[in-house]
C-alpha cells in the first residue's frame, strides 16, 4: 500500500486547459472518491495517476515515488475500466491470471493468486467460463479480481458501475466497499454520482471545470459545503436554493423573498449586510410541517410517495421547493402548506461568487 500526493498538476490537451492546479494528498488505504459533472476533468486525472496521460505541469507520487516520467507498468497499480476490458477468448481464470503471466511468474504462483483472488471475489464457480457467458456484475468481479492477484499499491476504478443496471450497482457499490475493507489498499475511485461518492468514499474530492471546489469526508461536505455548487452537487434530492435579499430590522436579520416572504438568517450565516444579495439553501429533509401562521405558504405541486418517504414538490415565491417527509400526508396538488425550515441546519451563499457565508 502507499499514500498518493498530487501537487499542482495541470493538463493541456493544445490550448485547451483541462487540469488546473490540483493538489490532493490521499493517505494510505484511504477510499478516495474523484467526483464531479461529465467534463470536469476527473477521468483526465485519474489516467494521469495511472500514466496513460502525460502531466503537463507538476508532480504526482505515488509511495513518496514522483512517478511522472515512469511507464503505467513501472508505477505498481492496477485500473478497473468502464468496459471492464476483459479478453474474449480467454476464460476467467487466464483473465485473471494474464498480467502475471506476462511478468513470467510460475504456473503455481499465479494459479494460488487467481484462487485466493477468486475465494475474494465468489468466482470459484465460474473460472472456467468465458466473458461472454457472464453477466455485468460477474464480469465487473473479473475486472477486479484481475487486479487483485497483482497486489498492487493502488488501486484505480474509472466510472467502474457506470454499465450496470440500478440494482446491481447498489449490490456492486457494497462489493467493492467491503472489498478495500478486506484488502486495505489504497484507492482512487472516478464518478459522477454522487450517491456512490457519498456511500463508499472515505473521502470526496469535488471538482468542476478542472479545479478542486471542496475536499473531506462525506458528511463534512454534506452539512459544511464550502460553496453552492457543492451543496448543490452532494446529496439527493439536491438542496433546496432560493434567492432573497437581507434585511435588518430591530436588530433581527432576515431574508426577503419574492412576494414578501421572509424567513430568519440561519444561525450559522455570517457577512449578513443589509442589502446584500444571498441564496438561502435548505435540504430537503431539513424541511418540516409548520402549523398555524408558523413557517412560509407553499403550493403542493406534486407529490412522490416511496413507501419509506414521501417527497413533496412545492412552488415557494415562484421557485420550485423539495421537501421530504418521514411520514405520510394525503396533500393533493393545489393545496396550500406552510413549511418551515430548520435555521441551524440552514446555509447563506452569497449570490455573486456562490461562496457559503458561514460564521
Amino acid at each position: 500500500m502507499a499514500n498518493v500526493q498530487i501537487r499542482g498538476v495541470e493538463k493541456f490537451f493544445g490550448p485547451a486547459h483541462i487540469i488546473r492546479g490540483v493538489d490532493i494528498e490521499i493517505e494510505d488505504g484511504q477510499f478516495c472518491v474523484l467526483v464531479g459533472p461529465s467534463g470536469c476533468g476527473k477521468s483526465t486525472l485519474l489516467r494521469m495517476i495511472a500514466g496513460l496521460e502525460e502531466i503537463s505541469k507538476g508532480e504526482i507520487l505515488i509511495g513518496g515515488r514522483v512517478v511522472n516520467d515512469m511507464m503505467p507498468k513501472e508505477r505498481d497499480i492496477a485500473m478497473v475500466f468502464q468496459n471492464y476490458a476483459l479478453y474474449p477468448h480467454m476464460t476467467v481464470r487466464d483473465n485473471m491470471g494474464f498480467s502475471l503471466m506476462l511478468a513470467k511468474q510460475s504456473k503455481a504462483f499465479i494459479d494460488e493468486r487467481v484462487r485466493k483472488a477468486a475465494a475474494i471475489l465468489g468466482l470459484e464457480q465460474l473460472l472456467d467460463r468465458y466473458p461472454r457467458q457472464l453477466s455485468g456484475g460477474q464480469r465487473q468481479r473479473v475486472a477486479m479480481g484481475r487486479c487483485i492477484v497483482r497486489d498492487p499499491q493502488v488501486f484505480l476504478f474509472d466510472e467502474p458501475l457506470s454499465n450496470l443496471d440500478a440494482k446491481l450497482r447498489v449490490q456492486m457499490r457494497t462489493e467493492i466497499k467491503e472489498l478495500h475493507q478486506r484488502l486495505k489498499t489504497t484507492s482512487i475511485y472516478v464518478t459522477h454520482d454522487q450517491i456512490e461518492a457519498m456511500t463508499m468514499a472515505d473521502k470526496i474530492v469535488v471538482m468542476r471545470d478542472g479545479i478542486v471546489e471542496q475536499t473531506g469526508s462525506p458528511l463534512e461536505l454534506y452539512d459544511n459545503p464550502a460553496n453552492q455548487f457543492v451543496a448543490g452537487f452532494i446529496g439527493s434530492p439536491a438542496m433546496n436554493f432560493l434567492p432573497g435579499t437581507v434585511r435588518l430590522a430591530a436588530g433581527a436579520a432576515r431574508v426577503e423573498f419574492a412576494g414578501g416572504i421572509s424567513l430568519p438568517v440561519p444561525d450559522n450565516a455570517a457577512g449578513v449586510e443589509d442589502g446584500r444579495s444571498v441564496v438561502y439553501g435548505t435540504r430537503p429533509e431539513h424541511m418540516e410541517l409548520a402549523t398555524g401562521a408558523d413557517g412560509v405558504p407553499t403550493e403542493v405541486v406534486v407529490i412522490e410517495p416511496t413507501g419509506a418517504d414521501t417527497q413533496v414538490f412545492t412552488k415557494l415565491a415562484g421557485v420550485e421547493v423539495t421537501t421530504v417527509f418521514r411520514d405520510r400526508h394525503a396533500f393533493r396538488p393545489g393545496d396550500v402548506i406552510r413549511l418551515r425550515p430548520d435555521p441551524q441546519r440552514a446555509h447563506l451563499f452569497d449570490a455573486a461568487t456562490g461562496n457559503r457565508l458561514a460564521a
